[in-house]
């Protein structure tokens, strides 16, 4: 099985996906430093500083081994607290690198010859063309919001859309008076 190696780079702050092998990953902990050349990345090191498992938990340094656990955590990773003090009982990952893990994170230590834009080849995003003064712009969308109207027929149900038609037992609200 293959991990997808995240790589962070502190002075750009870019990051960099890739695909690797298992050789030389297997067993590793959080904050240990590995070279760039398992990843190719020739003349860098890195270091390992989180990942998640195969389904989407994330690891954490201070849990020993490669287990699952749920552990009372009051701070990230895997618990943003809405309030200061606030703990919950949540699942994680040890720090220890698995098979059960697909995504390891990592950030560049010490940079190699090359740029990281380089060895990832990295894609140029092309903005889109703005219009020019000239041209027709398109229409504004009408004042009222028909989204709006829709779900407020639908929350009423049937009975208040046969009502607005004149229709059912709520059109005439006035009994008729016997003959």
């Amino acid at each position: 099985m293959a991990f997808k190696i995240v790589v962070s780079d502190p002075k750009t702050r870019k990051s960099y996906q890739k695909e690797v092998g298992e050789e030389g990953l297997i067993g590793k902990k959080i904050g240990e430093h590995v070279s760039g050349s398992l990843f190719g990345l020739e003349g860098y090191e890195l270091e390992l500083t989180g990942g998640s498992d195969k389904d989407g938990f994330p690891m954490r340094k201070d849990v020993d081994g490669t287990a699952r656990k749920k552990i009372l955590i009051s701070d990230p990773p895997g618990f943003h607290p809405g309030a200061p003090g606030v703990r919950k009982r949540k699942s994680v990952r040890g720090n220890t690198i698995s098979d059960d893990i697909v995504q390891i994170n990592s950030k560049v230590i010490k940079h190699g010859n090359k740029a990281l834009d380089q060895v990832f080849g990295s894609k140029k995003v092309e903005k889109p063309k703005e219009e020019k003064a000239g041209e027709k712009k398109s229409e504004p969308a009408p004042a009222g919001k028909p989204h709006e109207q829709a779900g407020k027929a639908e929350a009423e149900g049937p009975q208040a859309e046969k009502a607005q038609e004149g229709e059912g037992a709520g059109a005439g609200h006035a009994k008729p008076k016997p003959e």
